[in-house]
């Protein structure tokens, strides 16, 4: 691919498709957000209202954290609090398909249609890829961010059309495009974190004390498997839960499971065979979390196995 190349159409295309109106472009953080809001910003400018939407299932401290990233590079982003309308739209819902659409309804139907009235824009950015339109289209799991797709008519069900300038690359695809872009490499060599955040690393009900366990267990697996070179690492709450010992008392607690892959582009992926000095660190620090006592490791290759759990 030519990377330049690609970039200088992408920003035409997005300069032709927006015409003189205005844009929302979608940012989560990770790479593939990161690269289309640059593209974005570089084609538009002050006609594009980029946003972070906080929707209570992010890692902890991230919205602030990528606001900053982008306010050092000159590129304003408006962080959002939607944590009600997602915590409400997923209260009590079990089903993965159920939690993906629960999800993707609020982010398209209710936070972003009530941007796109508030400032009049006909257009939203968002960072598809083909690997994301492939799982979905291929019936593997519905990813959030495919709508046009699968036939959704977003200008007739939102009132705004979707630009997607990363849809014919994959992941590998992209990194080349933000090492070009000058992104940092924060972002651009960030692991792939999913859209629907940890919500899809909580099989089962979604809650707050939920997330909060996820959440302080996904800071523990990162910061130990910073180093390792995986293409994504992982921590998962199942929703079963076992026997342990705590204090001296029987304590019927949480399990987590690690997961921590190799892959080029996320289409088939392999376990990366950790020491196991690091894994017992690991287990140490997780079963430490309040109510947790039991870590496990999952090695199943992609596939048959996807790489998440939801």
């Amino acid at each position: 691919m030519d990377c330049q190349a690609f970039v200088d159409e992408q920003i035409a295309s997005i300069k032709e498709s927006v015409g003189d109106g205005m844009a929302i472009n979608a940012l989560s953080g990770g790479v593939d957000s990161s690269v289309v809001t640059v593209l974005a910003h570089r084609a538009l400018g002050e006609k594009l209202k980029t946003v972070f939407v906080d929707s209570a299932l992010m890692r902890e401290g991230e919205p602030q954290r990528v606001v900053q990233l982008f306010a050092d590079m000159g590129i304003p982003v408006d962080l959002v609090d939607a944590r009600a309308e997602f915590l409400g739209a997923l209260k009590g819902l079990t089903d993965p398909e159920e939690k993906r659409n629960a999800v993707t309804n609020t982010f398209y139907s209710k936070v972003f249609g009530d941007l796109v009235r508030q400032t009049g824009a006909k257009h939203l950015l968002h960072g598809t890829i083909l690997t994301d339109i492939e799982e979905t289209v291929d019936g593997i799991k519905r990813q959030h961010n495919i709508l046009s797709q699968l036939g959704i008519d977003t200008e007739k069900e939102f009132g705004y059309q979707v630009l997607e300038p990363l849809k014919t690359i994959r992941k590998d695809g992209v990194r080349e495009v933000a090492r070009l872009v000058g992104l940092p490499a924060e972002l651009a060599e960030r692991i792939p974190f999913p859209g629907p955040a940890l919500a899809t690393r909580i099989v089962g009900k979604v809650t707050e004390e939920r997330l909060a366990t996820v959440r302080a267990a996904t800071t523990i697996v990162e910061e130990e498997l910073a180093s390792s070179g995986a293409f994504q690492y992982m921590a998962v709450l199942l929703n079963d839960r076992a026997t342990g010992i705590r204090n001296g008392r029987r304590e019927f607690g949480q399990i987590i499971v690690v997961r921590c892959l190799d892959s080029v582009d996320a289409r088939t992926a392999t376990a990366v065979e950790l020491p196991w000095e690091k894994l017992h660190r690991i287990c140490q620090r997780i079963t430490a979390i309040d109510d947790v006592n039991r870590c496990l490791i999952d090695i199943t290759p992609k596939p048959p196995a996807t790489i998440e759990y939801i």
